[in-house]
């Protein structure tokens, strides 16, 4: 398969005259339901009202809300009108907020009322307290010099904001050739899409991701799950996050599937989605999957209708996976890996992988993706079989990193190989196990640990419905392994059971050292575990 050379507004006005009454979105929890056809006029509307504001081509618009019709329109209006759209993580508070607008130069922030009991608008009016004194877009602002205007996605009246009718009145000023000489003016190769890292080591950086990068990696994963205008994909995943807007959305809307949207995950509003609007597909990380096969009445919701959908975001226990496919019914469920810098999947298993791939791997590259196994000290390609870190290269490499070159220059070499920074196996079939992040693996004693092998390890007790393993202090062998334990409810599981179970199952040195129970991790909004704050509150409980 070529790659396309296509913008992200040229593939919804395909969708729209090739398959113009097919499903393009539903909004179960507000009824809502759009054609293609009608998908394609409201994006051409919001587009117009973009301009109509004076907003040109390659200014940023920042957008900060969970999954309201308002971000889908507006990431599709953008790819028509040529901002770009620079998503905003829903968990930011002040100081983060703050830094993304001053380091993105954001001239436009879209944004929601609140956030699971965070209000947006006091947090805008605490780093911008000149919005009072605006009108609307003539913010003077000397903490955000490059900011305009700020826009509710709401009919609530805010002094210095406008309201999402307001926005909507400029489309009136603007022509339909107004717009088709934007439209085509526009190049694949335009940045149109910053999306800032999460930032768990030093502050977050801006992954430039272009028309090429997102609409080509949106294609070849929904290929890979074999997606037709037939399917209904369920996506409870953030749109902030590459999850969201490109193996959600975008692979959906590249072969003109039905995209059914969940606001805010919630396990139950998943499982009534998938039953109500008979859901081919569904996506998640694994603590999601977890939570809807946990959920107490997940047998009286019917699933049948599943055929397949992603679990990504982080490593995917083994078990978790077999539970998908039994339990669920999600046949053809794939594992996609990557990240934001490689916009983002690197590497997919398929629908008719065996089995046994499916479940212990990533899958092979994509189509027109190169991938190696390093020494990540000598940059030399290792053997077949043994760990390295994995370098990528090809079409879906990130341009670089807003105004930061060192940044760029250290993740991408001069040959154009991008550093993922994770610990990976090539098999000799070309299959891709990764085994975690190059900063997680625990040297106990001079021994290499891994803690992906003892958590899948783990999944398999009675009593485990999660598990997590990092690295502590140790004196004596530098690092002792923790395992971080969320236990089934109703189980009868302590410390000694578990050490008693690793026994004569796996080595003495991979046997956890400190065990303890929890009912939840620190999680990104994105869904993914922070290893990092466990290791945090770990440190604090024990006595080195």
């Amino acid at each position: 398969m070529a790659l396309l050379r296509k913008t992200v507004g040229e593939i919804v006005r395909e969708q729209a005259r090739t398959y113009p009454d097919a499903e393009a979105y539903v909004y179960p929890e507000h009824g809502i339901r759009k054609t293609y056809k009608e998908f394609d006029e409201e994006t051409d509307l919001l587009a117009k009202a973009f301009i109509g504001m004076g907003i040109e081509k390659g200014e940023h618009i920042a957008i900060w809300s969970d999954n309201k019709r308002q971000w889908l329109l507006s990431q599709y209006a953008t790819g028509k009108m040529g901002a770009a759209l620079v998503t905003v993580n829903t968990n930011y508070q002040a100081a983060e907020l703050e830094y993304l607008l001053q380091q993105s130069e954001s001239t436009t922030l879209i944004l929601d009322e609140s956030f699971k009991g965070t209000s947006y608008i006091d947090i805008i009016r605490t780093i911008c307290p000149e919005l009072v004194e605006s009108r609307g877009d003539n913010i003077v602002s000397e903490n955000l010099p490059r900011l305009k205007r700020v826009i509710l996605m709401t009919e609530r009246e805010e002094e210095g904001m406008y309201k999402w009718s307001d926005l909507m009145a400029h489309a009136s000023n603007v022509s339909d050739e107004q717009l088709e000489e934007r439209f085509q003016s526009l190049d694949p190769d335009d940045v149109i899409n910053i999306q800032y890292t999460s930032g768990t080591t030093g502050f977050p950086k801006g992954v430039m991701l272009t028309h090429n990068n997102i609409v080509n990696n949106g294609k070849i994963i929904g290929d890979r799950m074999k997606l037709t205008e037939q399917d209904k994909v369920c996506i409870p995943v953030p749109f902030f996050h590459c999850f969201g807007c490109v193996l959600g959305t975008l692979a959906a809307v590249t072969h003109a599937s039905s995209m059914v949207i969940i606001e805010q995950f919630d396990a139950g509003k998943v499982l009534q989605a998938v039953q109500d609007e008979k859901c081919t597909a569904l996506h998640g990380v694994p603590t999601m999957f977890i939570a809807e096969l946990n959920h107490p009445e997940f047998h009286e919701y019917d699933t049948s209708s599943l055929r397949t959908g992603i679990m990504a975001g982080s490593t995917c226990p083994i078990e978790v996976m077999r539970r998908v496919i039994d339990d669920m019914g999600a046949s053809e469920i794939t594992i996609c890996y990557g990240q934001t810098e490689s916009s983002p999947v690197i590497t997919q298993t398929t629908t008719d992988d065996p089995i046994e791939k499916r479940v212990s791997t990533v899958g092979k590259p994509h189509p027109h993706v190169e991938v190696k196994v390093v020494d990540p000290t000598t940059g030399e390609e290792v053997a077949v079989g043994e760990p390295g870190e994995l370098w990528t290269r090809g079409y879906h490499v990130m341009k670089g990193y807003y105004n930061n070159e060192e940044a760029t220059r250290e993740a991408i070499d001069e040959d154009g190989w991008l550093r993922t920074g994770d610990i990976a196996i090539m098999d000799e079939d070309g299959y891709i196990d990764v085994t975690g992040r190059i900063r997680d693996m625990v040297i106990r004693g001079g021994e290499n640990i891994y803690p992906r092998e003892i958590e899948e390890f783990l999944y398999k007790h009675p009593g485990i419905e999660d598990v997590q393993i990092i690295g502590v202090p140790d004196p004596k062998y530098g690092e002792e392994l923790m395992a971080w334990i969320i236990p089934k409810k109703g189980a009868k599981i302590d410390e000694a059971s578990v050490r008693e179970f690793c026994k004569g199952n796996i080595s003495h040195f991979k046997i956890p050292r400190y065990v303890k129970f929890t009912d939840s991790y620190p999680m990104t909004a994105s869904g993914k575990i922070m290893k990092f704050k466990l290791q945090e509150m770990s440190k604090e409980m024990i006595t080195v």
